[in-house]
């Protein structure tokens, strides 16, 4: 076999990404794809939350009121369902366990359900408002952000029990880790982010997000060490150094009401969903520069979002609406569209 340097595979390589980036920032706009209904969910009403794809088994699952909902990545179809819950946000999967993590607001808790079966085999109590939820491979703990209560639940995962309960000092939103045993959170009312250290369990940096308000959702480009952070109150999305919390380049307007962020690194490009109905997208050029690329058109309601890492496709999830009610002297803001019970449905966007 005919022997090659380090440096012309290095070249190869680069190449091959160049092309694959090259290829998605010239190609055809994002547009949907397919569209799937999956209907009421068990107890009726219409809430979601959360979507996490587990690119190993090609799962996504879906925050679904009472509900989370397991679909086949490749052919949409439902693979089961893990029920019983009172009103579910986030799902987080520790694969080396065979476990899976579901915060459950109303309740106050973590409930467990095993990754092959799908059936629950336990419960942990976090708090009052259980919302975003991440598993740190580092630390290998599992974090919990309590909205209502300003407050952090930190489980071991392999003996399904709460190691501490970290004081926050502000609301938590999405949260991220950088895979080295640091994890940022944003604080939507102090308009900040926090960096936590995972093994120390102490908060080492509140860094301001502004010129951007209320942020609430959260990406990272681990390799060049870059925060997207969106914020609802001014509705931008800013670019942060993890290292140090300064801000980078310009801020660039989104609509209202974001609620998730991702970003893709073999393209390079990060897209915020909004409940208005449209996902930005950007393209990092740099570390220190973003790019508009284009804003694509979904539905109302889809606001929250994931990656597929495989085909880059974009996942929004969301229902029908009914307008909104007629307004009262009585009421402190106006009445909002409802979601018509029986109308869920996922969404998936490529090129």
């Amino acid at each position: 076999m005919k022997r090659y340097s380090l440096r012309v595979f290095a070249a190869a390589g680069f190449l091959l990404l160049s092309a694959v980036v090259l290829a998605f920032q010239s190609g055809r706009s994002y547009h949907l794809l397919k569209k799937i209904s999956l209907g009421a969910a068990e107890g009726g009403g219409e809430y979601f939350d959360y979507l996490t794809f587990d690119a190993a088994t090609r799962r996504v699952y879906l925050s679904h009121g009472t509900e989370v909902e397991v679909l086949d990545a490749d052919s949409g179809s439902v693979v089961g369902k893990i029920a019983g819950l009172k009103r579910d946000h986030g799902v987080a999967l520790v694969p080396e366990l065979g476990r899976g993590f579901i915060t459950d607001g109303d309740a106050g808790q973590v409930v467990i359900f095993d990754l092959k079966t799908l059936k629950t085999i336990g419960q942990v109590k976090a708090d009052a408002d259980a919302d975003s939820i991440l598993y740190d491979a580092v630390s290998k703990r599992i974090f919990v952000f309590n909205g209502d209560p300003n407050s952090c639940t930190v489980i071991d995962p392999a003996k399904g029990t709460v190691v501490a309960t970290l004081p926050l000092g502000g609301a938590p939103e999405q949260a991220v880790a950088d895979g080295k045993g640091m994890i940022y959170d944003n604080l939507q009312d102090k308009n900040e982010v926090i960096a936590i250290d995972s093994r120390t369990l102490k908060i080492t940096a509140r860094w301001p997000v502004a010129p951007a308000g209320q942020p609430v959702s959260i990406a990272m480009d681990r390799e060049h060490r870059r925060l997207f952070i969106a914020g609802r109150n001014p509705q931008l999305l800013v670019v942060m150094d993890a290292d140090n919390g300064k801000l980078i380049g310009q801020s660039f307007p989104i609509g209202s009401r974001v609620d998730a962020n991702v970003f893709d690194p073999a393209t390079g490009l990060v897209a915020s969903s909004t409940g208005e109905g449209a996902i930005h997208i950007f393209h990092e050029d740099s570390p220190n520069k973003l790019s508009v690329v284009e804003v694509v058109k979904t539905e109302f309601g889809a606001k929250t979002m994931a990656l597929d890492p495989k085909t880059h496709n974009l996942l929004v999830d969301t229902a029908d609406f009914d307008p909104p009610a007629a307004a009262t002297p009585a009421q402190k803001r106006p009445p909002q569209p409802r979601p018509k019970p029986g109308t869920f449905h996922l969404l998936i966007y490529g090129r």
